[in-house]
Formats: structure tokens, C-alpha cells, sequence
């Protein structure tokens, strides 16, 4: 009890207990309501005298012979007895009684209406407990009704600090099983049952004659189902839909779904009922349109990721559910909740697309045409597919993608990079061994011996073109960087030894009759040799491993940096994964590891090194592909004393003449006298060679092995504090009069290194802060430049009620990360008809 209904009491007691003569009050408490609280009255003339069934001859004796002149409280937590059983009765004669109505002082003291008494006296039991009728108070209900009251008791139940059903309804979902919930067996123990399935009828319209918590959640998502797939639900399901409130239900388990705290046991409660619904065989039936907009269990993203990759297995590029392109449902689908949870899935089938779609490689006349097909749009399928396999390689159980996958490695070995790998080797052939690309070895001479300010030459190994247009893109969605790229031809063999020395500044680049590749004369095989030679053209000027930068402090990187006109980062990412046997399947994965290291190389050098130029190249590119080579696919042996061989080149004095290998004067490459003549398979097989690892190649004639990045950076001095991506209304009127809409939101700036992603919570709310729709999680993480590509709709819920035109509503916009709002924006809610249509 409260310490003024303690008062009242104990003001009352003392008035009956004042004055000279010795007084007698007895207090039959008849459901001993006060049991808890009897000794903590404050009683100015008076003690307390506990009264039992079983002392009242003692109590008798010692009133009237132990003790004559105290005034006495007899208390006794029981009806009064029959006067037959009653020792006392004789006593009561002389005495005065006390009458204490719980439920009228709880009435009282909350300033409710006089007409809730008998609530309180319902919920007697509940009442009778010192801590429950507290933590009653401390909830501060505004009650006018028995639910107010009901709720506020369910809430103190399930521990709650707020008095709020639906609250009530998560706490019992989310802490506790179907069977034998404990919170429901609290409500039966205090007679609370029955009020909580009234409530489940009037907030979410659940009606049954034998309720349970199973039932109801069952009502709870067939009820969302029934608003969000199209078709008729099927029969067995019907007896589930909510006969009222279907729009109170979908908001609830949209908020309950997109919840930090409790959407994990959201995903548990979901598969539970959709395996007693037998779900998986029920909506497999159904048209995939039917369910394409549904995102209430994890097995409908199964179902539409099933369809996608039938559809793409059928090369049925063109497929649509409900006029979404199957990249349009990736992309929608995995920002959603279980859609989110199989991003690597739609990923897979999102890259797959764009391969099938590329279709047969059809040959181009002219190695400048080729160069520049492959530059504008060709090196996407390259792209595709490292991305394809960087996502496959994410999921635990690919075995439902291995037809598909089979099928992409077909699309790219057979229809495309043989293709292109052929009609590349013929053109250029036909050209003399050159285009009208930057060649490699003219690198320095053209790009950094007249450079006036220090320039940082990042050199990543095997970085191939696609990989840098990546990095790229990543670098031009910074705001702090000018960036341009173009494509370079690199030496053949493109390896590592032979790239790199045509990098370094040289006079004179040549490969001996021991095939070692000097630069002047001078062995160029590691960082310690290649140093003193760009040093011999540049005295200011070092060369360094990005092994060692990254574990610099900020002044051990200004020694280095300080007063140097070039410097020479090394970078081994992609070759030292895909050179190994045991790795080389690693390989897009270190593809991505070597984009991110490489701009963050750049921020800090910008930040840390006072440096703001930046060129990034390669030393030669790449073939990768995932299937092992087959015999068939192997260039018989090629011997000889004189031969420096490896899978995609030979040098030798004599050209290899056999079916598919192609050759060039190494003269020709090296523009030298060189009369060495280097051979190369004409498609992407390789020669049958000493060694492991053969899915990843390079060394050969190929625009994935010989066209390099030439990526120009100049980045902006100054730290530059990093901003959280904003969004913003599009348009809105003023007024809402449907209970279902849609709006439209724009990011108003793309994702990069200064403006960053962020996650919003998005409701509309009442003047009282309490949510009246659906709460949207939307990521804004779009990186496109294009403002109308930023543009997205989101669908709203409003509850099933009555609102008001002069009561004030807004759409609230609230950061997740922070818990801030970031905006409030008011809206007249008119709707002609709500709360189920006035029935």
C-alpha cells in the first residue's frame, strides 16, 4: 500500500484510539489484506495485539487481567467469528471496530472514479501485496476504465515499467515458450487470464473459445499475411485471420521484427509458426508473385531465392515478379530483415544476372576497338564474376547455387574469356604487340619523372583492371580525392619480375640468356635492389614494403616521406594469396582486402605524411577461374636447355608452333635486340608446367592479365570530419487519409570515406511520443552519385483507430546509432473511416 493510503488508515486509527479512557479498536480484515502492512503503522496511543484463530482465550486474559490501561489495535487477519466462536464477543461489546475498504482507499488514492472500486476488488488478490500495489503506483496510470487498470496490473506481472499491452504481449513472446508461459500463468494465479485474451481481442482482434499463446501468435502473422501476399490465403490458414485490427497487428510485428533488442527471438517465433503452419509446402504452391512482397519469414526469402535461381539456371534473364527485375528484387529483398540475413544469396544471384545477361563474346576488328570495348564495358564481366564467387564463397551451404554456379563458370570460361582472350591475341598480333595504351615500360618516363610535388607510387601486386576501376570508385566517392583511371599495357610475360622492373626509371630493360631481368644492368628482384636505381634518377626518393608502412607511428612515417620527391610502396596482396596452391581460391577475397588497404594507405598518407598525390598501377593482372583445368585444357610439354617456362608463357630463342599459342618478339616488348621470342596461349589455357595452382594464372597475353590500373589520386590537405548519411523527404502533403501509404525518401548525398552509413528508425508518432504505424530500419548506404538512383519508397501502417483532424501527428526520423531524432515533421491524420469502420 501506498504511504498515503497508510496514512488515511493510521490518521483513522489514532482519532478512534484518542483520549484519557483505555480504548479497544478490533480490525477484522477479513482477506487479511493488510497482513503486510499492520506493524508499519505509526499509532500515536496505542500497540498492536496480533489476533489468531487460536489466541483469542490468551488475547481475552490479557486485556482484561494482564494489561487494563493501554489502548490496544486488536488485529486479526480473518472474518469476525460466529458469536458462538467468538471469545471475545463480550470484549467487542465494550470495544469499537475498525472497517479499512482496500479497494476504496486504492480508488481514493489514485483520484479515480469511484466506479473502478469494484475492479480493484476483483483483482483483490493481486492488491494484497505490499510490492505489487507499489510497483501499481509507480506506473502512474491515467485509468478510466477496468482495461486501463487490467493492462496496468499485466504490466507489473511481466515487470514492466510503463502500462502498455502490446508491451505486455512482447514480453510473453519474447521471454518465455508457448507452453507453460510464465507470465500467463501469473494472469491465471491472480484471475488476470481472462482480462489478457479480452485485450488480445481488442487490440489485435484474436476471438477464440479455447485461446492460447500459440493460437494468438498464429493470428498475429497469418493476419500480417493476409495484408502483404496476394491471392486468396489458403483455406486451412483462414481460421487464424484476425476478424478486426489487421492493421494494428502489422504494425506490431514490423516493430517487433525490425527491433535491435528483440528481433533475434523474432526470427525464433517466425520459424516456429511457419513450421506449424506447414508454411514451406503451402506457400511453394502459390505463385512466386503472390509472396513477393512478403518479408515476414525467413523461408519466403528461400522460396524467392529458389525461383530466382530456376529462372537464371533457364538463362530467363528477363523474369520479373510483380514488374521487379530479379535485380531489382535482390536489391529490395536483402534490405530487409531475413533479406538482409541472406544478402550473400542475393548477391550471388545479383552478379549471376549481370554474367548471363553479358551473353556470347562477340569478336571485335581492330586491338584498339578491343582495348576500348573491353575499357567502356567488358571488364564489368570480370568484375561480375570476382564478385560473384567473393559472395558464394559466404555462404555456409552452397549446394542449391552449384547448378548455377556450373553454369556462370561456363558463361565466363567458354562464351566469354575464351572469347575475348582470342580475338585480344589475334588483334594484337596483327598490331605488332602494340595499342595505343600507355605502355608500362614508358611508366616513369611518362607519369612521374616530371612530377613537381612528391608523389607516392602505390604498385599492388596483380592488381588487374577491374580490381582497380573497384578501387576507384571507391576513392571517387571521397569527397577528399580527385581521382582518374585508365587502363595501361603491361609487358608480356606479365609477371612480377618483369612488371616490376618496367616500373622502375630505366635506361636500358633487359632479360639475359639465364632469363634474369636487369635495369641497367642491374638486378631489380626485391625492394632492397630496386631502390639504389630509382634513386640513381631521383636521389630524393625511396622505396618501401606497405608491410612495413602499416606499422609505422605517424613521425616513423614522416622520416620516410620527409623531404622525398618519389616514393615506391610495394603491395602484395592478390598475388601472395593467389600464388599459393592452398590460397589461390582466396583470391577475390584478398581482391577486396587490397582496395581497402590501399585507400586507407592513401587517407593516412594524406593525413599523416603531408602527401597529396598518388598514382596506383599494378605490375600485371590476372585469370582466375574456379573449376580445375582438365587435361583438355593444357598445352602439351615444351622442352629445351634454353626455355624459361611457366602455365601462360615460354621464352625461348624459337617460337612455340602448335595449335592455340600465339607468339611476340621479346624485342618488341622490351624495345631492345633482344632475339628471345616469348609464346602464349591464344584462349586461357595454360602450358602443362612444374608446380601447383591453376586456377589462378598470369604471366600470358590477356586484357585481364595485361591491362593494368593507371589511377591518378590527388586528395585534399586538412582533416575533414566524417558525416553520417542524412535523409530527407521527397515530397509530402500535409494530410494522410489512408491507413496504408507510401512515401518517398531521398539520401541526400552518397556513401564514401567522409559521408558515412547510417541506420534510421521511421514512424509516424501522436503528440504523447506513442507510435501509431509500422517502425522502418532503412540503412541509407547508397554509394551511387546520381541523385535520383538515391531516391526510395517506404510503406507505412497506421494502427487501427480513430484520429482526430485538430490533434497533432509526425513523422519521426530517428538516428539508430544515436537514439537522436533528426526529424519531426507534423501531419494531419483525416481518415473518413477507422478504428474497423466504426463496427
Amino acid at each position: 500500500m501506498a504511504e498515503l493510503n497508510l496514512k488515511q488508515i493510521t490518521d483513522k486509527l489514532n482519532s478512534q484510539l484518542q483520549g484519557d479512557v483505555r480504548k479497544l479498536v478490533f480490525w477484522y480484515d477479513e482477506n487479511g489484506e493488510f497482513a503486510e502492512d499492520i506493524d508499519t503503522l505509526e499509532l500515536d496511543n496505542a500497540k498492536v495485539l496480533h489476533l489468531e484463530k487460536d489466541n483469542q482465550f490468551y488475547i481475552k486474559h490479557f486485556l482484561e487481567c494482564e494489561d487494563t490501561t493501554t489502548h490496544y489495535l486488536v488485529y486479526a487477519p480473518f472474518p469476525k467469528p460466529d458469536i458462538k466462536e467468538n471469545h471475545l464477543e463480550d470484549t467487542l461489546r465494550y470495544s469499537k471496530r475498525f472497517y479499512a475498504d482496500r479497494a476504496s482507499l486504492i480508488t481514493l488514492d489514485l483520484g479515480f472514479d469511484e466506479k473502478l472500486k469494484d475492479v480493484f476488488q476483483e483483482y483483490n488478490k493481486f492488491f494484497a501485496g505490499k510490492q505489487r500495489r507499489q510497483k501499481f503506483y509507480d506506473l502512474e496510470i491515467e485509468a478510466t476504465t477496468k482495461a486501463d487498470i487490467e493492462i496496468g496490473v499485466m504490466s507489473v506481472l511481466c515487470k514492466l515499467k510503463t502500462s502498455n499491452f502490446e508491451e505486455v504481449v512482447r514480453v510473453m513472446l519474447t521471454e518465455d515458450g508457448f507452453e507453460d508461459n510464465k507470465y500467463l500463468a501469473e494472469f491465471e494465479k491472480y484471475g488476470m487470464d481472462k482480462a489478457f485474451w479480452e485485450q488480445a481481442n481488442e487490440h489485435f482482434g484474436y476471438s477464440d473459445t479455447k485461446p492460447t499463446l500459440e493460437k494468438f501468435t498464429m493470428t498475429l502473422f497469418v493476419t500480417y499475411l493476409s495484408k502483404t501476399i496476394y491471392g486468396e490465403i489458403p483455406q486451412p490458414w483462414k481460421s487464424f485471420i484476425a476478424y478486426k485490427s489487421s492493421n494494428n497487428v502489422t504494425v506490431y510485428l514490423d516493430n517487433l521484427m525490425n527491433s535491435y533488442l528483440y528481433g533475434q527471438r523474432f526470427d525464433e517465433i517466425s520459424e516456429i509458426v511457419y513450421n506449424a503452419l506447414n508454411a514451406d509446402k503451402v506457400l511453394r504452391k502459390m505463385q512466386p508473385s503472390d509472396i513477393a512482397d512478403c518479408y515476414l519469414f525467413a523461408g519466403i526469402d528461400n522460396i524467392i531465392i529458389d525461383w530466382l535461381i530456376e529462372r537464371l539456371e533457364n538463362e530467363d534473364t528477363g523474369a520479373k515478379l510483380n514488374g521487379k527485375s530479379i535485380t531489382d528484387i535482390c536489391i529490395e529483398r536483402r534490405r530487409e530483415h531475413f533479406g538482409n540475413k541472406k544478402s550473400a544469396e542475393y548477391y550471388v544471384i545479383e552478379n549471376a544476372w549481370h554474367l548471363l545477361s553479358y551473353g556470347v563474346y562477340v569478336p571485335v576488328s581492330g586491338i584498339n576497338n578491343v582495348v576500348r570495348k573491353y575499357q567502356d564495358e567488358l571488364f564489368q564481366a570480370d568484375r561480375r564474376y570476382r564478385y560473384f564467387y567473393y559472395h558464394y564463397d559466404k555462404i555456409e551451404n552452397a549446394t542449391k547455387f552449384e547448378k548455377l554456379r556450373q553454369l556462370v563458370e561456363n558463361v565466363y570460361t567458354n562464351d566469354y574469356l575464351n572469347g575475348i582472350c582470342v580475338n585480344w591475341n589475334r588483334e594484337l598480333k596483327a598490331a605488332g604487340g602494340v595499342t595505343n595504351l600507355p605502355k608500362q615500360i614508358q611508366f616513369y618516363d611518362k607519369y612521374i619523372r616530371s612530377a613537381k610535388e612528391r608523389t607516392v607510387v602505390i604498385i599492388s601486386d596483380a592488381l588487374r583492371y577491374e580490381v582497380g576501376y573497384s578501387l576507384f570508385r571507391k576513392l571517387k566517392a571521397d569527397e577528399k580525392c580527385k581521382v582518374k583511371i585508365e587502363p595501361m599495357q603491361s609487358v608480356v610475360p606479365s609477371y612480377t619480375r618483369l612488371g616490376m622492373a618496367a616500373l622502375l626509371p630505366h635506361r636500358k630493360l633487359e632479360m639475359t640468356d639465364d632469363f634474369e631481368v636487369l635495369v641497367d644492368g642491374k638486378g631489380c628482384n626485391d625492394t632492397a635492389h630496386r631502390e639504389p636505381i630509382l634513386q640513381s634518377y631521383k636521389p630524393n626518393s625511396r622505396a618501401v614494403q606497405y608491410d612495413d608502412l602499416k606499422n609505422m607511428s605517424v613521425a616513423q612515417l614522416r622520416e620516410v616521406f620527409t623531404n622525398q620527391e618519389v616514393v615506391y610502396v610495394y603491395h602484395n596482396q592478390v598475388d601472395a594469396r593467389g600464388d599459393k596452391p592452398n590460397t589461390e581460391n582466396e583470391v577475390f577475397t584478398a581482391c577486396e582486402e587490397a582496395i581497402e588497404e590501399i585507400a586507407a594507405l592513401i587517407r593516412r598518407l594524406t593525413i599523416s605524411a603531408n602527401t597529396v598525390h598518388f598514382i596506383v598501377t599494378a605490375d600485371h593482372g590476372f585469370i582466375y577461374k574456379r573449376d580445375k583445368l582438365t587435361e583438355s585444357d593444357k598445352i602439351g610439354n615444351v622442352t629445351g636447355s634454353k626455355v624459361y617456362k611457366a602455365k601462360r608463357y615460354i621464352v625461348a630463342k624459337d617460337a612455340v608452333v602448335t595449335e592455340g599459342v600465339e607468339s611476340l618478339p621479346l624485342s618488341t616488348v622490351l624495345n631492345n635486340d633482344d632475339d628471345k621470342v616469348v609464346s602464349f596461349p591464344m584462349a586461357s589455357d595454360i602450358f602443362k608446367a612444374a608446380g601447383g595452382g591453376m586456377n589462378f594464372v598470369h604471366g600470358g597475353s590477356s586484357p585481364q592479365e595485361m591491362l593494368i590500373p593507371l589511377i591518378d589520386v590527388r586528395t585534399e590537405k586538412g582533416h575533414k570530419e566524417t558525416t553520417s548519411a542524412v535523409i530527407s523527404l521527397v515530397s509530402l502533403s500535409n494530410k494522410i487519409t489512408n491507413l496504408i501509404f507510401s512515401l518517398d525518401f531521398i539520401q541526400n548525398e552518397p556513401v564514401g570515406s567522409v559521408v558515412k552509413e547510417a541506420t534510421y528508425r521511421i514512424c509516424f508518432v501522436n503528440e504523447n511520443g506513442e507510435k501509431i504505424s509500422n517502425e522502418i530500419l532503412h540503412t541509407a548506404d547508397n554509394k551511387s552519385t546520381e541523385a535520383a538512383n538515391r531516391i526510395f519508397k517506404l510503406r507505412f501502417n497506421l494502427r487501427n483507430r480513430q484520429y482526430s483532424r485538430s490533434d497533432k501527428y509526425y513523422l519521426l526520423i530517428v538516428d539508430d546509432k544515436k537514439d537522436l531524432e533528426v526529424l519531426r515533421h507534423e501531419v494531419m491524420i483525416d481518415i473518413a473511416f477507422a478504428d474497423d469502420f466504426g463496427f
